[in-house]
C-alpha cells in the first residue's frame, strides 16, 4: 500500500472498525448477526458477507492488502459513516441498527 489515497482509506477504516477480528468473528456466528440486513441470493446478508471480508482484512498485514481489500475498506468507511448519521433515538443496545453496524465491524456502544 503505497498510494497516498490508499493510506487515507486505511486510516479511516481503522477508525471506523472498532471491533477486533476475533470479536467480529464471534459476533458473525450469532443469530442476531444473521437476522439483520438485506439478504443476497444465497440468504446471507450483505453486511454479514462484508463482515467476513473485514475479518480477513484485519488479519492481513498492511503491505499485503490487495486492491480489492482497499476497495472494500472504502465501502466499509462509507457504510459506517452513512449508518451512524441515521442513529435512532433512545437506547440502541439491542437494536437492529446496532447489529447491522456490528456486521460491518463497528459497535456504536464502544
Amino acid at each position: 500500500m503505497s498510494d497516498e489515497d490508499d493510506e487515507a482509506v486505511y486510516a479511516e477504516f481503522n477508525d471506523a472498525v472498532n471491533m477486533t477480528a476475533n470479536q467480529l468473528e464471534e459476533w458473525l456466528d450469532t443469530d442476531d448477526s444473521k437476522a439483520v440486513g438485506q439478504k443476497s441470493g444465497g440468504g446471507e446478508s450483505t453486511g454479514h458477507i462484508s463482515g467476513r471480508h473485514i475479518v480477513k482484512i484485519l488479519r492481513t498485514k498492511k503491505d499485503d492488502l490487495s486492491k480489492d481489500d482497499v476497495a472494500h475498506m472504502r465501502k466499509v468507511n462509507g457504510y459506517v459513516k452513512r449508518h451512524l448519521a441515521q442513529r435512532p433515538s433512545g437506547d440502541v443496545g439491542d437494536s437492529p441498527w446496532r447489529y447491522s453496524l456490528m456486521n460491518w465491524g463497528h459497535d456504536p456502544t464502544k
